[in-house]
């Protein structure tokens, strides 16, 4: 078996969409293109973009919008149900779905993503402009009278 890849999401201050089973990064708040969208188990979202997901066996469904070709996308992490993804619509009136996710709320959490700044970044930082700015000075506009 080969290893398992799993895609940290950087902390952007965005919201962070997360399998509710394991906590695994799933896409974005940035990323949801929809929130009117139903599944069986109730509301769902129209994401752009999402990682760390196994796509399954595809199938023709008809849905509530008409007939479209999708495969389910599944956890990478662990494995569970998160949705599906379309990959082809009848209707030319639904085709800007095609290549799009559908992710079950029922089956993700959501997180903000916090960029954090530890105590000796935060110092490193400090004492590395205060050496800039030492750099800076002595750099600066002084000329040297014997260069003259």
């Amino acid at each position: 078996m080969g290893r398992l890849l799993v895609v940290s999401l950087p902390a952007t201050g965005a919201v962070v969409y997360r399998c509710k089973h394991c906590d695994t990064h799933l896409a974005y708040g940035t990323d949801i293109m929809s929130r009117t969208f139903c599944c069986k188990h109730g509301t769902a979202y129209l994401f752009s973009k999402i990682v760390n997901v196994n796509v399954g066996e595809k199938e023709d469904r008809r849905m509530t919008t008409g007939d479209h070709t999708v495969c389910d996308i599944f956890c990478v992490a662990c494995g569970s149900i998160l949705g599906w993804k379309y990959l082809a619509a009848v209707s030319k009136s639904q085709r800007y779905k095609e290549g799009k996710f559908i992710l079950d709320m029922s089956k993700a959490s959501t997180m903000a993503a916090v960029s954090v700044v530890w105590p000796h970044a935060a110092a490193d930082q400090q004492q590395q402009q205060q050496s800039d700015d030492e750099e800076d000075s002595s750099s600066s506009d002084h000329q040297d009278p014997m260069s003259d």
